[in-house]
C-alpha cells in the first residue's frame, strides 16, 4: 500500500474528464432534487395562503385567526421557521398574488421563497414579476441581485424581458443554484438544515429544562425556544431565550456546533439590542 496521500497518486488516462463528468451529474442531480422540494414547499405556501384567502371570505375569519393558526402550527412543527404570522401573511398575499396554481408550480416554483418575497414586494403586477421571475432563473441571479436589478429598474430598460421560457436548471455556479441549496425554510421543511446538530442540543436542554436551570443558577426564568424577532421585516430566531428576575435582564443563548468564531459575538449583540425593543 501506498504511503502517498489519495490526492498525489497519479491517475490514470482519461481519468480527469470521468471526474468532471461525474462532478457536472453530481451538481444535475442536486439541483434536481433542490428544485423538486422547492416546488413542492412554494405549493404547500401557496395552497396554506389560498385556504387562508377561502376561509375569510367564505367564512368570514378576521385577521386573528392567522395569529391563532401561528401559534398551532409553530407548536406542531417546532423546527420550521416558516409558519410565523408574518410568513402568513406572505402566503395570502403570495396565493392573491398568483391565483393561477400552474404557474407556481412551473416559473415561480423554481425560485427559493425570499425570492418570492422580493418579487411580491417589490413590484406591482403579474407580468413584471414573472419576467423578472424567468430572468432570475434565466441568469442564476441571488437574492440581493435579483433586488438591485428591480431597483434599476434592468427589464424596463432595456427591453430583454424573457418572453419564451423553457424550464432548466440555473448553472451549477450560478449565485441561485448556491442560495437555493442553502435556503434555510427548504432545509427546515426537509428537517435537514444546518442548525440540525444545535437542535438537537436544544431540543435535549428543553426537555431537561428544570436541571439546565439548576446548572445556570438562581433567578433564572425560562421564556421559550426558538423565539421569534422581527427586525425591518427579516425574521430572526433566537434559540433559548431566558430572564434573569433579580437582574431583571434577558439572557440570549445561541447553539452553535461548531468552533467559536468573532462574529457569533456580533450575532448575540445584535439579539439583545433587538430583544430590548421586542419582547
Amino acid at each position: 500500500m501506498s504511503d502517498k496521500p489519495a490526492s498525489l497518486m497519479p491517475s490514470p488516462e482519461g481519468y480527469a474528464d470521468w471526474l468532471a463528468d461525474l462532478k457536472g451529474r453530481i451538481h444535475a442531480a442536486q439541483q434536481r432534487a433542490t428544485l423538486a422540494v422547492n416546488r413542492e414547499l412554494v405549493l404547500l405556501y401557496w395552497q396554506i395562503g389560498r385556504d387562508i384567502l377561502a376561509r375569510q371570505a367564505d367564512q368570514g375569519w378576521g385577521a386573528k385567526v392567522i395569529e391563532r393558526l401561528s401559534h398551532d402550527l409553530r407548536t406542531a412543527f417546532p423546527d420550521m421557521k416558516g409558519f410565523s404570522r408574518a410568513n402568513l401573511m406572505y402566503m395570502r398575499a403570495f396565493a392573491e398574488a398568483w391565483p393561477d396554481a400552474g404557474i407556481v408550480q412551473q416559473e415561480v416554483g423554481q425560485l427559493p421563497w425570499g425570492h418570492n418575497l422580493v418579487l411580491m414586494t417589490r413590484l406591482k403586477g403579474p407580468e413584471q414579476r414573472l419576467a423578472y421571475a424567468r430572468s432570475a432563473i434565466a441568469h442564476g441571479w441571488s437574492r440581493n441581485v435579483l433586488n438591485i436589478q428591480i431597483e434599476t429598474r434592468l427589464l424596463e430598460r432595456s427591453g430583454t424581458a424573457v418572453t419564451n421560457f423553457e424550464s432548466c436548471l440555473p448553472k451549477p455556479q450560478s449565485d441561485l443554484a448556491r442560495e437555493s441549496l442553502k435556503d434555510p425554510y427548504r432545509l427546515d421543511f426537509l428537517g435537514l438544515a444546518d442548525e440540525a446538530q444545535e437542535r438537537d442540543i436544544e431540543h435535549a436542554l428543553v426537555q431537561h429544562v428544570t436541571e439546565f436551570l439548576l446548572e445556570l443558577g438562581a433567578g433564572f426564568a425560562f421564556v421559550g425556544r426558538q423565539v421569534l424577532l422581527n427586525v425591518g421585516g427579516d425574521e430572526f430566531f433566537i434559540d433559548l431565550l431566558f430572564y434573569h428576575l433579580k437582574l431583571r435582564c434577558y439572557v440570549v443563548i445561541e447553539l452553535k456546533g461548531g468552533k467559536f468564531k468573532p462574529e457569533h459575538l456580533g450575532q448575540l449583540g445584535f439579539y439583545l439590542t433587538a430583544v430590548d425593543h421586542q419582547v
